[in-house]
């Protein structure tokens, strides 16, 4: 079968399907088990429309149980034991972790994670609310926010791609196709260098690509936060003599503080999993090793699904809090 028929079809069933669950389950619940007829027609109305949020609820419910609660439970299981031949496990305790917390690749991941999150939130957040701000001011700001959304569309696989076209070096004498390497000659440098070899540095050229990808995030929602402050506070300010930037930092900032924190969080999360940009870039080599690339080397190419697995839970220690936090300050933000 052609595969844009198919794909057709499993939107077809997928959207009927849905269709289908929530008109008949809503039937059955109103003619079969709580008829709204009879001496307790009061009483089944009642019971039917508390069942009802549940029974709606009921197929998102049963798809989180399925790729979310057991996967989880499953690798917490895998994380305690060890897989031996034949498909058989042995419970091992925490011996995975301590073989992992020994491991000096875990704390080079453990740590560049730690650096990611340090500069990646920050900066994208920053650059997004920057340009909040100046599109605003600019005839075609529209046309702007739409070229710093675009690379949002890209797959973060897709930016690496481009992005080894900046980092790239060929040998002195050939043409450089590389960006950086061309200015980087054409200002005076001896010899092309091989950025992403540098140890330190070169994480922070990875990072470059995941700021770039979420600026067009932040921007979009820090620029409907910053059109949501009334016109009368800024008009007040500027009649008490503010000047640009104590408009904004005085003005606006302290006002959408909260979906400030909400974006930093949520760019937080996404740079705790990061994977796609190291595996694809470095594959964690010259010391840009990452949790979850690590996590992916230990499951996939040590075939060690124990200490995978441990590397897995951490990951999930670290993103709960924050996720959790993210969850309050947006409800609260909402409130």
């Amino acid at each position: 079968m052609h595969p844009a028929i198919q794909g057709l079809l499993t939107i077809a069933f997928g959207v009927g399907g849905c269709v289908a669950y929530f008109y008949l389950a809503n039937l059955a619940l109103d003619h079969v088990i709580c008829p709204a007829r009879g001496r307790h027609a009061g009483r089944n109305i009642n019971r039917a429309n508390l069942v009802r949020p549940w029974l709606f609820l009921l197929p998102a419910l049963a798809a989180m149980g399925l790729y979310l609660v057991y996967p989880v439970i499953e690798t917490l299981r895998l994380s305690l034991g060890e897989r031996l031949p034949g498909n058989a496990f042995e419970f091992v305790g925490l011996a995975n972790y301590a073989q992992m917390v020994s491991e000096a690749k875990f704390w080079e991941a453990l740590t560049n994670n730690l650096l990611w999150l340090l500069i990646v939130p920050a900066f994208a957040t920053a650059f997004g609310l920057l340009a909040a701000q100046l599109s605003d001011r600019v005839r075609w700001g529209n046309l702007a926010k739409s070229l710093i959304f675009m690379p949002m569309a890209i797959s973060f696989v897709g930016a690496a791609v481009i992005w080894k076209l900046v980092y790239d070096a060929r040998p002195l004498g050939q043409e450089q196709i590389g960006v950086l390497n061309a200015l980087y000659l054409a200002l005076g440098g001896d010899a092309p260098a091989t950025w992403l070899t540098i140890p330190f540095w070169n994480s922070f050229f990875l990072m470059a690509i995941l700021i770039w990808i979420q600026t067009g995030f932040a921007m979009v929602i820090l620029s409907a936060a910053l059109r949501g402050i009334p016109e009368e506070t800024v008009e007040a300010a500027i009649v008490d003599g503010a000047n640009p930037f104590q408009l904004f930092f005085r003005i606006k900032v302290p006002q959408i503080k909260g979906t400030i924190v909400v974006v930093w969080t949520t760019i937080t999360i996404v740079v705790l999993k990061v994977f796609d940009i190291v595996f694809a870039m470095t594959n964690g080599q010259w010391e840009t090793q990452v949790l979850a690339n690590y996590m992916y080397d230990k499951l996939f190419r040590a075939n060690d699904w124990g200490v995978g697995s441990a590397g897995a839970i951490v990951i999930l220690l670290l993103v709960t809090p924050i996720l959790v936090w993210n969850v309050l300050s947006a409800r609260k933000e909402m409130r």
